[in-house]
């Protein structure tokens, strides 16, 4: 996950509290908003595109590992392993 400094996540918590306003919800809006970001903002060329995907899977795959894997882990001292 790429850490950014203090100064830049002052910056775009902004961002962060408006998605909070807004309701942004993972049931589409976060994929609306996400694929519109990328059809508005980013250049059309086979790199950018990758880059731009590479992006949503890296943050994917640290939402799996830092987020899901401590849940499961949570869950399964709770109901006991399969």
């Amino acid at each position: 996950m790429p850490y950014i400094n203090t100064d830049r996540r002052m910056e775009l918590a902004y961002i962060l509290s408006r998605m909070e306003m807004a309701n942004v919800k993972a049931d589409g809006d976060l994929n609306y908003i996400l694929f519109a970001y990328c059809k508005r903002h980013v250049e059309p060329s086979y790199n950018n595109y990758k880059n731009y995907i590479g992006e949503l899977r890296q943050c994917a795959t640290e939402i799996e590992r830092r987020l899901l894997g401590p849940y499961e882990d949570k869950k399964i001292l709770e109901s006991g392993d399969v």
